[in-house]
């Protein structure tokens, strides 16, 4: 994915990859075939990743001209839609489902992820619920009293 420009890198304290392009410009079938290779089911079909099959007449292969057919229709539905556009129908699916979206806590208010907070201080981790008890420090014994 690097490789082809869909992903950069980034150093540092909250580095990772991050995409290298506009969600609504990368279509889903470019990343299919990036991960996956071809699409069509089988090599003689296949318009990338072509190989001969052992079919003795390969050009009136009914089979082959179906898995061509299937080939196009996957093309043609993968190559319809962007990240983008998978993003907001699933995220219009668990709104309408009354599902938090993943990360939501996270998300500024223009829908990007914050890199203000470190994630390794949750607001809801060991040491908040601590203090939500009104725990101090002080007030919890070293060593186990006995009786």
């Amino acid at each position: 994915m690097r490789e082809a420009g869909i992903v950069e890198t980034r150093r540092g304290k909250f580095g990772g990859y991050a995409l290298a392009k506009s969600p609504d410009s990368i279509r889903i079938g470019d990343l299919v075939r990036l991960m996956d290779g071809r699409l069509a089911p089988i090599c003689c079909a296949s318009e990338n990743a072509y190989q001969r099959c052992s079919c003795p007449d390969e050009d009136h292969c009914g089979l082959r001209m179906l898995m061509i057919d299937v080939r196009n229709a996957i093309a043609n539905i993968l190559d319809r839609y962007t990240i983008a556009q998978v993003v907001e129908v699933t995220l219009r699916k668990m709104r309408r489902d009354g599902i938090e979206p993943p990360f939501a806590s996270q998300m500024n208010l223009q829908g990007k992820l914050s890199t203000n907070k470190r994630r390794a201080d949750p607001e809801d981790g060991f040491l908040a619920g601590l203090s939500q008890l009104a725990l101090q420090p002080s007030s919890i014994p070293d060593e186990p009293t006995s009786p």
